[in-house]
């Protein structure tokens, strides 16, 4: 009978998990070596497939590209006994067998033979055991190309360079890349500072336990902050007569009517149809009658929304302007909170449009910050004012305090610096600022945080002060 892991002791669940492991690796050399054989023997009519990579992939829980990988390694290592050797007695990773099977595919063209079969042995002895380390295995592999080869090694042919950016059905924008090692060096030294855990300033237990974000979403943000500093920058590119930056396109009347709430997607016609209802029994299409609002509701569940005049009304412009008030040239449309905290971006321009989308007085853009009120901004802030936070003033975002869409002013009295997290937390949350009467900002957490909601000064100001 198996011993359940909570029985088991700290000895046993370390011997337990090496044996386990031990067993996954030769398990997967027998797969390997299970599918070459099907790949020599088993006839396509048998298989269903061209090959055994779609007969795993529909038969197997592995994706396609993993099924791929497997039918390479076992047709390359059915040529090279000696790696496949090293694999199906357990004393090298899959990982390791491929990046071997790959110099030996393709040596340094004037490698000889002879030098060919000792530069394997060698990588194969270098990539035994646990202590094996990949770095030191691809360095011998890139003194053999630099020593016998033509062609730039793998790592550095910039030719192989790829990046693939696709928008989905949902909106978002997936980016996949193959780069060069030293495009890829660049890449993760600008990311690096910028991916740094930083603990939580809201006041909760959370920041006791520091940044709860993944490393993949600390990435994503940070590379965020690498697009705002470069469309901030003055040396980019022309394009199309001016330099790139991120464009929104918004009706005047949707940048007006821009409520608090985000949950709220109803036209004016439709909100002013709902406080009468407060006084007006809602009558029925069809009949003529007065309709009971519940009854209504329910007629409209029951018939797929298309029963009642309450469902017909808050569907009516679901395919115009009501459910999403920006628009975005590359992506699309945004939500209603989105497009608020776009329009008082200090990078971002506002297209205004009216009602037949054409762009209404481009000076409307006077919101954003100059560079005189960037500089007083960066003297009175000093960097994000968030509480805690404190980012440097280049990461950061002029926020309008009083919504710009609202009729908020650019003006000092009427602006904080704001990093990007702390921007959207502003728009996205109960936390509130305001200037104080000793003109910097004030930060008002939600209940949630202070039930007392006591307001905290700014990061800069924050701590001890001299009376």
């Amino acid at each position: 009978m198996t011993t359940e892991i909570w029985q088991l002791s700290e000895s046993e669940l370390l011997a337990e998990s090496a044996a386990v492991s031990r067993q996954i690796q030769l398990l997967e050399a027998r797969r390997i070596a299970l599918v070459a054989e099907i790949d020599t023997r088993v006839s396509r009519e048998k298989l269903g497939f061209p090959g055994p990579a779609g007969w795993l992939t529909s038969t197997t829980l592995l994706s396609p590209s993993k099924a791929t990988k497997i039918v390479a390694l076992a047709r390359g290592m059915a040529a090279f006994p000696d790696i496949a050797d090293a694999v199906n007695t357990g004393v090298m990773s899959i990982d390791h067998a491929a990046l071997i099977l790959t110099f030996a595919e393709t040596p340094p063209e004037n490698l000889p033979q002879k030098g060919r079969d000792m530069a394997r042995a060698a990588l194969i002895k270098a990539a035994t055991g646990p202590d094996a380390r990949t770095g030191r295995i691809r360095a011998a592999i890139t003194r053999l190309e630099d020593s016998f080869g033509t062609k730039k090694p793998p790592a550095e042919n910039t030719d192989r360079n790829e990046l693939f950016a696709s928008t989905t059905l949902n909106g978002r924008l997936v980016l996949k890349g193959d780069f060069d090692a030293i495009t890829g060096e660049k890449l993760l030294t600008a990311l690096s500072p910028l991916t740094e855990p930083h603990p939580a300033v809201d006041g909760s237990q959370a920041s006791k336990a520091g940044d709860d974000r993944s490393p993949a979403r600390r990435r994503a943000d940070a590379f965020g902050h690498i697009l705002d500093q470069y469309l901030a920058s003055s040396d980019r590119p022309i394009e199309g007569g001016e330099r790139p930056h991120v464009n929104l396109h918004i009706r005047l009347q949707d940048l007006a009517d821009l409520r608090d709430s985000a949950d709220d997607i109803t036209d004016d016609e439709t909100s002013r149809a709902a406080t009468e209802s407060d006084t007006v029994d809602p009558v029925d299409i069809n009949t003529g009658n007065p309709v009971d609002t519940d009854s209504a509701t329910e007629l409209g569940h029951e018939n797929g929304g298309e029963g009642g005049a309450a469902d017909r009304g808050a569907y009516r412009d679901l395919f115009g302007d009501g459910t999403s008030v920006g628009w975005l040239p590359w992506m699309g449309p945004l939500s209603r909170n989105t497009s608020r905290q776009l329009a008082c971006d200090c990078v971002l321009t506002a297209i205004v449009m009216d009602e037949n989308g054409n762009p209404l007085n481009l000076a409307r853009t006077a919101r954003t910050v100059t560079a005189k009120q960037r500089k007083a901004l960066t003297a009175r802030d000093h960097g994000c004012a968030f509480p805690g936070c404190g980012k440097p003033a280049a990461w950061t975002e002029g926020h309008h305090i009083w919504h710009w869409g609202d009729g908020g002013p650019t003006d000092m009295n009427n602006l904080v610096l704001l990093c990007g997290f702390h921007h959207r937390l502003i728009h996205h949350s109960d936390w509130e600022v305001f200037i104080g009467t000793d003109n910097h900002p004030w930060f008002i957490p939600p209940a949630t945080v202070d039930p007392y909601r006591q307001p905290r000064q700014s990061h800069a100001r924050a701590g001890p002060h001299i009376a």
